[in-house]
């Protein structure tokens, strides 16, 4: 017999919610196949068999709250395994537990995470609505509960409390018969919180400038199919902008630095995280060392783990630990933006649609021009004015100029 747990889910993330059981109890499984997903709240992870057999028993049911190390079931050997019989859905936990918020279903059971937290509150579980699959207690449903009441008193009330977010203790609205109410992702509900830490904890000013991008996309299409060629990699907008913002941030240390308590952290390295859209939300993936990287391995780093990101398959240390973030709605169509720091950085670079624009040249003509829309958010805590502006006018300068990239200057 062999236990199915929790793996290791990287820097500051200790547990994570039971998504989707892809077998069922009586399965067979070979070794490293996938048989659960989990989601945390920065990616979406496959658990995979540790060794080929039966899946006998199935201990954490689908919306479960589990930690590292948990047991989400066990595998027997396909001769002497007794699974039960194979069901439609996913079954409920088979240890003892306490009864959850479903007091006409004696036998659903609350997950060891509620369970503990229920305890360590003195909560009555019947007291608090659970938003889980067949309405089970889900561990956010507990921690909604005490953030809203504290501990649960006697002279709390005593039908049930939604947990669903509420303003000034309204009751959560009904769907209309016409609209339906779906429980944000763990991965969903991690981005909001840290748009709004966002907001909330950096004084958030954005600069604006553009950028011809003439010179770049002759460059590219001078040198594309060689580049390829040589590299087996596509020469892209992104490589350029990189090596123009480590440039700028060796020149405007302020930029890749950040606030911690009274003190700042200057960082001599340049970690720059690129904002990939994937179906289950945003992610920033970080490209480690992109000063002592080639422009062509920069474009082989984003593309790989841009593509990982969109699949699912990003590991979660490969999205911390950024100095500087990039992000560019210009491939959806947006003109212009105002992008929202990624926590603790102090600056992002928001790129746009190139669009042809009328434009006075030094001559004093007027011609149509690729122009594309700069956006830099900053915090104004620890970059003034004065270097956002510098530090945009250094990106614009060499883009307009991309030899200076590669004379570093």
């Amino acid at each position: 017999m062999a236990e199915i747990k929790v793996p290791t889910l990287g820097e500051s993330v200790s547990e994570a919610t039971v998504a989707q059981w892809l077998k069922k109890e009586g399965d067979p499984v070979e070794a490293d196949e996938p048989i659960v997903e989990l989601e945390t709240d920065k990616v979406t992870l496959e658990v995979n068999a540790p060794e080929a057999g039966v899946i006998s028993k199935i201990v954490a049911g689908e919306g479960d709250s589990v930690e590292v190390g948990a047991i989400l079931g066990e595998i027997g050997a396909a001769n002497d395994s007794k699974p039960q019989a194979a069901k439609a859905e996913t079954p409920k936990k088979a240890e003892k537990a306490a009864p959850s918020a479903n007091d006409d279903d004696d036998e659903e059971k609350l997950s060891p995470a509620v369970r503990k937290l229920v305890d360590e509150h003195g909560l009555d579980p019947s007291k608090i609505e659970g938003t889980g699959k067949g309405g089970r207690l889900l561990k956010e449903d507990v921690q909604n509960f005490i953030e809203e009441h504290g501990k649960y008193a006697e002279e709390a009330p005593t039908q049930a409390v939604s947990t669903h977010p509420v303003k000034e203790d309204k009751p959560v609205r009904e769907a209309g018969e016409r609209e339906e109410r779906v429980r944000m992702t763990r991965l969903r509900q991690r981005i909001s919180e840290r748009l709004k830490e966002a907001q909330n904890t950096a004084a958030i000013l954005t600069t604006f400038n553009e950028v011809d991008m003439g010179a770049v996309m002759d460059l590219r299409k001078e040198y594309k199919e060689h580049f390829e060629k040589k590299h087996g990699v596509k020469l892209g907008f992104m490589s350029f902008f990189v090596k123009a913002c480590v440039n700028a941030l060796k020149e405007i240390p302020a930029v890749n630095a950040e606030i911690d308590g009274d003190e700042i952290i200057y960082k001599n390295y340049y970690d720059l995280g690129v904002a990939v859209s994937t179906p289950q939300g945003l992610v920033v993936p970080v490209v480690r060392d992109c000063d002592s990287k080639s422009m062509a391995q920069i474009e082989k780093d984003i593309n790989d783990v841009g593509a990982r990101a969109r699949e699912g398959k990003i590991q979660i240390d490969e999205m911390t630990g950024g100095t500087f973030t990039i992000t560019n709605g210009g491939v959806f169509g947006s003109l212009v933006s105002t992008p929202i720091l990624n926590t603790p950085q102090s600056g992002i670079l928001g790129m746009h649609k190139i669009q042809q624009r009328p434009v006075v040249m030094p001559d004093g003509s007027i011609q149509a021009r690729p122009m594309m829309y700069l956006a830099l958010s900053y915090d104004h805590r620890i970059i003034d004015g004065k270097e956002a502006v510098t530090f945009l006018v250094r990106i614009k300068d060499a883009i307009e100029d991309p030899q200076r990239l590669l004379l570093d200057i």
